[in-house]
């Protein structure tokens, strides 16, 4: 038996659904979303700091990336680091 999703959760399908969908110019990809609008989405009149973490952490389950800027948050797939060039200790001396 399964257990019903929880708010957080149901919200961080929300946003990984809206990163394949076609809005902004653009036919898919990263994107910001305004604090009060993710407030909305979780049925919540306030974010607390163990939302942000919990939700972040339900993003990352589902392949993305969710970066909180304070007044509102960007939402990229995990895949985007990947291919960054890597720091190693010769750059760091």
């Amino acid at each position: 038996m399964t257990q019903p999703q929880t708010p957080l959760a149901t919200t961080a399908n929300r946003l990984a659904t809206l990163y394949n969908e076609s809005f902004g110019g653009k036919s898919k990809g990263r994107y910001r979303i305004s604090v009060k609008l993710v407030r909305q989405l979780a049925g919540k009149r306030r974010l607390y700091e163990d939302d942000i973490r919990a939700l972040t952490r339900e993003m990352l389950e589902r392949g993305y990336v969710l970066i909180d800027m304070d007044s509102f948050f960007v939402v990229m797939g995990a895949n985007t680091f990947v291919n960054y060039r890597r720091a190693n200790e010769d750059v760091l001396s």
